[in-house]
């Protein structure tokens, strides 16, 4: 019997590119959206079927689990990937837009996570894979509140890990470093006069960053490596300079790391 994957964030970018890729390979993909509308072009293939899913909505996230189960017969692999970037000056941003970053990239998952629980337990045996990111585990400017739900993911998921390896059920973090997705178009900008000289270049550096990137189907690649990978590995790095950057934030003293981060993203800034 074919596997399942089902993909919140399944509309655009990494979460579409993958659904894709998986689908291409056989499985049984149900990829998830808030808006299905958006995902009409997956439907051309026959093993892919289009759900609502609202990370928020407690009822959507249990009727698209419910309704997977109904179509296929069974979840092997939960993909949380929906997310959302919050950048700037964190003085500018308000309190609804932090909360809304919380929300999405932190409560979103837990979830999600949640409510597949019960039905990986009672088989004893799943796969839980998110796409946190390189900055979940590595810092640039004006990302401060993103980064802050990316390292509580890490966090949240280094520990759970532990309790749900008694049923079999694995954790796995896909973490990517720039990748070209329209993802650096959606994102939500904030900046004010005080420090506007500072975000707009910084800004600036950090997409010409992502215009150099590899595109996101280098990541589809590497979560069918960590679904086919039957350890308990957690971490994958992947794209551009993404895990050589994770290496030396490892190998060098933290001083040396923020200079190199900053010869390079706070270039023409004086």
């Amino acid at each position: 019997m074919s596997k399942t994957i089902l993909i919140t964030g399944a509309s655009t970018g990494i979460g579409k590119t993958t659904a894709i890729y998986f689908a291409e390979k056989g499985w049984n993909v149900s990829a998830t959206m808030r808006t299905p509308e958006k995902g009409k072009d997956l439907l051309n293939y026959p093993n892919l079927k289009i759900f609502t899913l609202d990370v928020l909505n407690e009822t959507s996230i249990k009727q698209a689990i419910d309704d997977t189960i109904s179509a296929f017969g069974n979840i092997d692999v939960l993909f949380n990937n929906a997310g959302y970037a919050l950048v700037g000056a964190f003085e500018a941003m308000s309190q609804e837009q932090i909360k809304k970053q919380f929300d999405t990239n932190v409560f979103g998952v837990m979830n999600v996570t949640k409510a597949i629980l019960p039905h990986y337990r009672t088989k004893k045996n799943g796969m839980i894979i998110n796409t946190t990111s390189m900055g979940g585990l590595i810092t640039f400017p004006l990302y401060s509140v993103y980064h802050s739900t990316k390292w509580a993911l890490e966090g949240f998921m280094e520990s759970l890990q532990f309790e749900l390896k008694q049923f079999n059920i694995k954790v796995k973090n896909i973490e990517p470093g720039a990748i070209k997705t329209e993802f650096e178009n959606a994102l939500d900008f904030v900046s004010t006069k005080d420090y506007d000289k500072y975000t707009r270049q910084a800004h600036k550096n950090m997409l010409d960053i992502y215009k150099a990137a590899p595109t996101s189907e280098i990541v589809a690649q590497k979560v069918w490596q960590a679904v086919n990978d039957n350890s308990y590995r957690l971490r994958y790095a992947v794209g551009g300079r993404g895990p050589l950057l994770l290496f030396m934030r490892w190998l060098l003293p933290l001083s040396w790391f923020t200079k190199m981060v900053s010869s390079q993203v706070e270039k023409g800034i004086k």
